[in-house]
């Protein structure tokens, strides 16, 4: 009578088995214990399948939630991201913590990283499974023309905190996190991504653990300020750490801009105003029937698409250039000037203008390439690298152009020409002031008309808004004044523009997106690295940190993975085994970032997850 009203008392309907022994959980309840494998002498668990979890979120601060142990990691954290407002939590996984992978410092205890808010005591409507209370409040109704949110981010939440960006650390703070970390170190980083097809207690993850939520896939589908305050906020925290702990190489120049965008961040942030997101400019309709027409006549309709082309000619450019090749054996030519023509999706050289009549020395064909930009607007320098894919790899082209109005148009038609456009889109002109408003944001010359303000009254600790290193290389009165000229650039961008272009500036740094891993190929007597970006994996050599071949994922026709040895294989290539971690982490990378590519708005946001695993789970 006893155990009845103790078993009434409870609600037991969230628990289940858990075998120990084997690592498994016990769930389809229409088995028999037989069925599983089940002797007498087994060791069985029954714990609830929901437990309280530690969640580091992009922006450095850690979240107590209740999460499930026993769905598989990708559908767990699609419940995590349901209950903080995040979108697209696809391109979104867990990180194990990694205390130290150079063990130089002893870790110091800071109080920023070390609070924690228990998400049952925040006012988001929600129960205690993780689950939304109410669909309406935590779930956003969807158009289904265009796929997107019929309602802003602050109907759906009221006020949410994940929607503020966080003050930046003093120096000393700053400084404590701060390690120098050298290709291999991220490697150890890297290595630490959990498993998307098993779950947190198959891969030892224990009740209130601690991990950390972050953005994994460097592909940021759809973000739109209207409806994706927490989702650009927390990409903003994510791009701004990433920037102060030097986990990705910038210039001086692109550190003072991004310290420039921090600064007036951290103004708006805390100014009196309060933050209304359902206030950002709606897209206009004429504009976005445009984009559609633009995307149908690119994905298919090939007889409208030569019309148009038939109607309209395309465009060409012509200029004498400077230029330089690179080919997959890194004999690296001198700079040469040859007169160059941009005609639809190719560039075309010759010796000279007269010779342009005739044939050419070569014509570069740039779709599928890689548009990598080489700038230094102090140091007038304004260059562009081509990423060229071939049969087994990628040829490497830089071109050097005069001035800030030449690197504009000619970097703009080659970033259309990679995705099969041409000057004749409608595009091409905005992607042209993209580019120079992204060049007058990291020039430290004032805008004409607007002055620096006195810098003897600014209030700014200019340590915060650059990497311990960097801040060293200067004083501080100099980094204040100029971080100050910078933000003369970007001072009339609203909050959320200003993080877009933080975070558009953040992906067009040469590293973005690179994870990095320590592999050995068939035959070889040493270790190297591979890197795996969104489009391509990059073979580097360890000693020199230099690039060797790059294959781009659009020319592998083949790709599995030998699960019985272990290793990768690459086009037609001796294939790699991992050494810095399982080789189900490199084969997860590039199986959803494949995954991702497929993604269109009018899916309605609904997700293909079995295409997700038959992709990244293999056949272990």
């Amino acid at each position: 009578y006893q155990v009845c009203l103790f078993v009434g008392f409870f609600d037991w309907s969230d628990h289940a088995l858990w075998w120990g022994q084997r690592n498994m959980w016990v769930l389809k309840t229409h088995w028999t214990l037989d069925k599983y494998g089940i002797q007498s002498d087994a060791d069985l668990c029954y714990t609830p399948q929901h437990k309280p979890l530690l969640l580091q979120l992009p922006n450095m601060k850690t979240v107590k939630m209740t999460v499930s142990y026993s769905n598989v990691v990708f559908k767990a954290v699609a419940e995590i991201c349901r209950v903080l407002n995040i979108r697209r939590p696809e391109e979104v996984s867990l990180l194990k913590h990694t205390e130290d992978c150079k063990k130089k410092k002893k870790k110091e205890k800071n109080a920023f990283l070390d609070e924690v808010l228990d998400m049952d005591d925040l006012n988001l409507n929600t129960v205690a499974s993780g689950s939304p209370a109410h669909s309406k409040t935590m779930v956003a109704t969807y158009d289904p023309e265009n796929g997107m949110p019929l309602t802003a981010t602050s109907l759906w939440f009221g006020d949410n905190p994940f929607t503020a960006s966080q003050p930046n650390l003093p120096p000393a703070d700053l400084a404590k996190m701060y390690q120098a970390l050298s290709l291999e170190d991220k490697t150890t980083i890297n290595a630490g991504w959990l498993d998307s097809s098993r779950s947190l207690m198959e891969q030892g993850i224990q009740e209130d653990d601690k991990l950390l939520l972050r953005f994994k896939y460097h592909v940021f589908f759809d973000l739109n300020p209207k409806y994706d305050a927490v989702r650009i906020t927390q990409l903003y925290e994510q791009a701004r750490w990433c920037i102060l702990l030097e986990e990705i190489d910038c210039t001086d120049e692109e550190m003072l801009m991004f310290a420039s965008l921090q600064y007036h961040i951290c103004k708006l942030t805390t100014s009196s105003e309060p933050l209304d997101f359902s206030n950002e400019p709606e897209i206009d309709e004429v504009e976005a029937a445009l984009s559609n027409l633009e995307v149908t006549l690119e994905g298919g309709n090939t007889d409208q698409h030569t019309l148009l082309s038939d109607v309209t000619p395309s465009p060409k450019q012509t200029l004498l250039l400077i230029v330089c090749f690179r080919p997959r054996k890194l004999s690296l030519r001198p700079y040469k000037e040859y007169w160059f023509v941009f005609k639809d999706t190719s560039i075309s050289y010759y010796k000279n203008k007269e010779s342009s009549m005739g044939e050419p020395i070569e014509q570069l064909h740039l779709r599928g390439c890689e548009v990598v930009p080489d700038v230094n607007v102090t140091d007038k320098k304004f260059g562009i690298k081509l990423l060229l894919p071939v049969a087994d790899g990628m040829n490497e082209v830089y071109i050097r152009c005069d001035n800030e109005v030449q690197y504009s148009k000619w970097k703009a038609a080659c970033v259309l020409a990679s995705k099969g456009k041409t000057m004749a889109y409608s595009s091409y002109r905005s992607e042209v002031k993209k580019i120079q408003s992204f060049l007058q944001m990291k020039s430290l010359a004032p805008s004409p008309g607007q002055s620096a303000s006195n810098v003897e009254a600014m209030d700014m600790v200019a340590e915060c808004f650059v990497s311990p290193r960097y801040a060293k290389k200067h004083k501080s009165k100099q980094l204040t004044g100029r971080i100050q000229e910078a933000h003369q650039h970007v001072a009339r961008l609203s909050l959320m523009e200003a993080k877009m272009r933080f975070i558009q500036a953040w992906q067009s740094l040469p590293e973005f997106g690179i994870k990095y891993y320590i592999v050995r190929f068939r035959g070889s007597k040493k270790d190297e690295i591979l890197g795996i970006s969104y489009n391509r994996m990059i073979r580097i050599d360890m000693s020199s940190s230099l690039p060797v071949t790059t294959w781009r994922f659009a020319n592998m026709k083949q790709w599995n993975v030998n699960w019985e040895i272990r290793q990768v294989p690459v086009l037609r290539l001796d294939p790699f085994s991992c050494v810095s971690c399982d080789c189900k982490v490199v084969h997860e990378f590039i199986g959803g970032y494949i995954f991702l590519s497929t993604r269109s708005k009018d899916q309605n946001e609904t997700l293909d997850e079995e295409l997700f695993h038959k992709l990244t789970g293999g056949q272990e």
